[in-house]
């Protein structure tokens, strides 16, 4: 079992390149037609059909979407929208960093529901709830995927276990002579001349460079352990590095199928715990395999930022899938597993500047990760790709070698008049 739903978006341009060096048609990804967004009064959003222009694309989804009124237009604050419409990376991040996600859609004056329904879903994409989200954060994702590019907010899912598609790139190393050890924990690194030890239980591995990348837990553990590694400074930053609040993914293999109308894939807003609900068998091919000889289904709950024990949400989440699908108040539950963590990385307000980057205090140490600072406009599992092709690119650099190119969204928005632009800059900014 993974760790829940995986969307792979079409703007994840250096993900998806890095799973072409063993996929080169992406022949493991599916195409998820459409990425639906219900609310705890039965309205629902669609992304589908949208104009791939930007803003038209925006503007078309505000429109049509039944929690946003032609009216809430008039009411919006133009001047607070300048930042969300004029995405600057990381001049953004130095604009409105100090605020949360919450406060700054309410100065906007943004309708409640579409609220909800709409920037929450996309704020707890980040494991965690709208107060504890930057705003910049916020208009970073919006301008990837709305304002800053055409592909909007469709998706292809593995239709493998994710296994599927790293074991393919240890193979793809190991046949160029690299080394792959799993499940083999590192105690320790040190500093040494012309290089790094780096302690495992079993052996010392000497390196010329390192890449960290970890999860936060892991990289503030290993830092810890380490204390010969870094600078003073860096190791303050990392050791700040906070961990949004748990997650909750529950996967249930029922003895009866749900209705055959049922998406992939759907979010939900204001229907706590859950987050979004995904119907394997859609797009999974061993769960395509298991519901067609069992006549069954497999489905999965996701609870980000949950609040409260494990058992008590794990219990409400079953109660919304029987609420949205009523279908499986009926179905038998035959296996189940469920995933508990809290290693995802926080995104508060005020914590950009100090946010480590990828390139260490130290010549040939680099970070990477979902956690780790990028001043480009990436997110997610593209934050984690792009931070390690620039972590190879810095070492390459040093080598004389050549690098990879990196793509992605432009760094700066197109769509403020010259005028409001200007004023828009002399907002005062936080030093970073």
């Amino acid at each position: 079992m993974s760790r829940g739903f995986h969307a792979f978006f079409r703007q994840y341009y250096n993900l998806r390149t890095l799973l072409r060096r063993t996929d080169p048609d992406l022949s493991r990804l599916t195409a998820v037609p459409d990425y639906p967004l219900i609310d705890a009064k039965g309205r629902t959003d669609t992304f589908r059909g949208l104009p791939r222009t930007p803003p038209l694309n925006a503007l078309a989804f505000a429109l049509r979407s039944p929690t946003f009124k032609p009216r809430d237009l008039l009411r919006l604050d133009a001047r607070a929208a300048l930042p969300l419409m004029n995405v600057s990376v990381p001049e953004t991040y130095r604009r409105l960093d100090h605020l949360d996600a919450e406060e700054f859609l309410a100065r906007l004056r943004f309708p409640p529901a579409a609220r909800h329904l709409a920037f929450e879903v996309f704020s707890r994409s980040f494991f965690a709830p709208p107060d504890r989200l930057s705003a910049a954060e916020l208009a970073v994702m919006f301008h990837l995927y709305f304002l800053g590019s055409s592909e909007g907010l469709l998706f292809d899912v593995p239709n493998v276990p994710l296994p599927g598609l790293w074991t393919p790139l240890g193979e793809h190393l190991a046949a160029l002579g690299g080394r792959v050890r799993l499940g083999a924990p590192v105690g320790a690194v040190r500093p040494e001349p012309g290089g790094f030890a780096v302690d495992l239980d079993d052996e010392t591995l000497r390196a010329d460079a390192l890449v960290l990348a970890l999860d936060v837990p892991g990289l503030r553990s290993l830092i810890a352990a380490s204390p010969a590694l870094g600078t003073p400074d860096w190791r303050r930053r990392i050791a700040a590095l906070s961990t949004a609040p748990p997650f909750l993914v529950r996967r249930l293999w029922l003895d009866r199928p749900v209705a055959a109308d049922r998406p992939a894939f759907l979010a939900a807003g204001g229907l706590a715990p859950l987050d979004n609900i995904s119907v394997l068998e859609r797009y999974d091919r061993e769960a395509a395999a298991w519901a067609d000889a069992t006549g069954g289904s497999v489905v999965e709950l996701h609870a980000y930022a949950a609040a409260g024990p494990q058992g008590e949400i794990s219990a409400r989440l079953l109660d919304r899938l029987h609420d949205l699908y009523p279908e499986t108040a009926a179905a038998s539950v035959v296996g189940e597993f469920s995933e508990w963590h809290a290693d995802c990385p926080l995104f508060a307000p005020g914590t950009f500047a100090d946010r480590p980057t990828v390139a260490g205090p130290t010549p040939g140490l680099m970070l990477a990760g979902d956690g780790i600072r990028i001043d480009l406009p990436v997110a997610l599992m593209e934050r984690a790709a792009t931070t390690g092709w620039h972590a190879a690119n810095l070492l390459l650099s040093g080598w004389g070698l050549a690098g990879h190119p990196l793509t992605t969204v432009p760094t700066r928005g197109r769509l403020t008049p010259p005028r409001l632009r200007r004023r828009a800059q002399t907002v005062p900014e936080r030093s970073a």
